[in-house]
């Protein structure tokens, strides 16, 4: 559990991630469900789009940063490190999703963290055409949207054959972690695919028992973490042990859930 937030700090930092949020989403939404949006692709060896909202997006909240928070560290999928010299850092993803993004779904998500080396203390995980807002950490676990205000947390399954699972395989990932995702799945009684960061929105939000992911970076899990974390959700790497570094990822609305996903991934490894 990261341990660098001052408690004094707490109400600074929420409001600096929430206008960070509100900045990205006025650099997104004027490019979502544009037919004149382009993509390029970042990867030689597969499809790894970015747009030029995702920069945008990620220099909009890093202009706050700079303004607000200056001595913070940033971690950016677009932009690169920032060193600190707070001892705090802000885990950013401007556009999770981007394949979701530039398809028109509302699966994608802007992600915001920020902790130490530890892991996150809090997470953002905001929806900008839905309009929802999910936020977890220094005692908040709610989500605001179309709706209102409501509290997050997670439901009480146990069962594997009771639980409904999301992921954002076969996209990501091994052929061989595929193979173990789909070993739990088939244990499960409902599973749906390509959520991205909308899937653990949903598990923090008590719709979902399950998400499990591999081929992650930092960016694309810390706030989640903190979001499931402050809704009495678990989220380790497939061995149990801390996500936030990236790589696998095992999201799971209660412990006995977690464990019996964990035996089965790790079944014949």
């Amino acid at each position: 559990m990261a341990t660098g937030v001052k408690k004094s700090e707490h109400d600074a930092l929420v409001s600096t991630a929430h206008e960070m949020a509100e900045a990205a989403r006025a650099a997104i939404l004027p490019h979502f469900r544009r037919a004149e949006l382009a993509a390029e692709n970042k990867s030689q060896d597969a499809f790894d789009p970015v747009t030029v909202a995702d920069r945008a997006a990620e220099q909009a909240m890093r202009d706050v940063l700079a303004r607000r928070r200056p001595d913070d560290g940033i971690l950016g999928e677009e932009h690169g490190t920032v060193a600190g010299s707070s001892g705090l850092t802000w885990v950013l993803d401007p556009i999770d999703g981007t394949r979701g993004f530039i398809s028109g779904t509302p699966t994608w998500g802007v992600l915001i963290a920020v902790g130490d080396e530890n892991g996150p203390e809090f997470g953002l995980i905001d929806q900008p055409y839905i309009g929802e807002r999910f936020v977890g950490g220094f005692g908040l676990a709610q989500v605001d949207g179309p709706l209102g205000r409501a509290p997050l947390a997670v439901r009480g399954t146990r069962d594997l054959a009771a639980a409904t699972i999301l992921t954002t395989f076969p996209e990501v990932g091994t052929p061989q972690e595929g193979a173990a995702f789909h070993r739990v799945a088939e244990r499960c009684k409902l599973t749906r695919y390509g959520m991205d960061c909308y899937g653990y929105a949903l598990l923090a939000a008590g719709q979902v028992d399950l998400v499990i992911e591999a081929g992650l970076q930092a960016y694309d899990i810390q706030a989640p973490i903190a979001v499931i974390q402050a809704a009495g959700g678990i989220v380790t790497n497939w061995q149990g042990d801390p996500a936030h570094s990236g790589g696998t990822a095992l999201a799971a609305a209660t412990p006995e859930l977690h464990a019996a996903a964990l035996e089965i991934l790790n079944a014949g490894a």
